[in-house]
């Protein structure tokens, strides 16, 4: 995320900025941890003396940073998330770039539904980012009448899953939906088919497609993943051939990916939400240019604001990991 974010500041910085304005981005880690993100937030606004909070990753850490977010009246752009609260009701200081997981979720279900897979489980992580998904996935049964299976958790940066394997496989579901990291899906797909059981697996767009994949190896194969950008190498969009002529100009050793072309889309975003709002540069002035941004096209990909929608994309599309080569292959 932060590396396709700074090959498109880098690019702008080299123009001379935005009004003559570098762009800086301050990056600490919290681990994916929520107790390190207030910390790491407080440093960054009283310390740092930041103009905007960009690109956090993670439902339970942008949860946690919120009551700072409130009382400093900070802009907080594009985080990594797809979570409800986060859209629901809207915020003045947040803006989303990416569809949330009640969308990527409606799209997985109402695909199983359609290939006559309605015996469907959930596996998530027990916070509330896998509380987030689990929700979607409820919503998206209800609407079709139909219970979830089975459920079972698994707990944030733990592989230990083999419960959570056993629970899932004794309802014997068509389908698994997956709402946890990519170290602890590709261990419960790993196990689930060495105990003989193999029904699909889908996973969410946050738990990193191209992490997933390098996981898995020669398990990776027939894996489905929902993304909420475009396929980094489409021939037909403006947008990725700028993402990877500008990656391989300030990032030649990183390889494209879903995750950091949605930070390069964020960051443009950004930049131009920037431009236009001028010289006389103030928070308050940013978020109501960002609000009267309605429709913006970045390259082919078109995404607006509104001062009641502050979530500029709700596309979802899902793909299928092909063999061990880490390649998707669109649904």
């Amino acid at each position: 995320m932060r590396d396709g974010a700074n090959v498109y500041f880098r690019h702008i910085n080299s123009q001379g900025g935005v009004h003559g304005r570098q762009i800086r981005l301050i990056s600490l880690d919290d681990g994916y941890e929520p107790a390190r993100t207030v910390p790491n937030t407080q440093l960054l606004l009283n310390e740092h003396k930041v103009f905007a909070l960009f690109g956090y990753v993670g439902t339970p850490t942008s949860y946690a940073a919120m009551p700072l977010i409130n009382e400093a009246r900070v802009p907080f752009f594009a985080p990594f998330t797809g979570a409800d609260g986060l859209r629901s009701p809207t915020n003045r200081y947040v803006f989303n770039i990416r569809a949330s997981y009640l969308d990527e979720t409606e799209r997985q279900v109402a695909w199983l539904v359609s290939q006559g897979k309605r015996r469907i489980a959930v596996f998530y992580q027990n916070d509330a980012y896998g509380k987030a998904g689990l929700t979607g996935v409820e919503q998206a049964m209800a609407r079709r009448k139909l219970p979830i299976a089975a459920t079972a958790t698994v707990e944030r940066n733990s592989v230990k899953v083999a419960d959570a394997v056993a629970a899932i496989n004794r309802a014997r579901p068509d389908a698994v939906i997956m709402v946890s990291a990519y170290k602890s899906c590709a261990e419960f797909i790993r196990q689930t088919r060495q105990s003989g059981r193999d029904p699909l697996f889908l996973n969410v767009s946050f738990v990193g497609s191209n992490a997933l994949a390098a996981e898995l190896g020669d398990d990776g194969h027939g894996v489905i993943v929902s993304q909420v950008v475009p396929y980094p190498w489409d021939p037909a969009l403006t947008l990725t051939h700028e993402f990877r002529e500008l990656l391989a100009r300030y990032a030649p050793h990183v390889q494209p990916t879903f995750t950091n072309i949605e930070g390069f889309i964020a960051a443009k975003i950004l930049v131009e939400g920037l431009r236009r709002t001028g010289r006389d540069l103030t928070r308050e002035r940013l978020v109501a240019n960002l609000e009267g941004m309605n429709r913006v096209d970045v390259g082919g990909l078109v995404a607006g604001f509104s001062a009641d929608n502050h979530s500029a994309s709700r596309q979802v599309q899902l793909t299928v990991i092909i063999g061990n080569s880490g390649k998707f292959l669109f649904l």
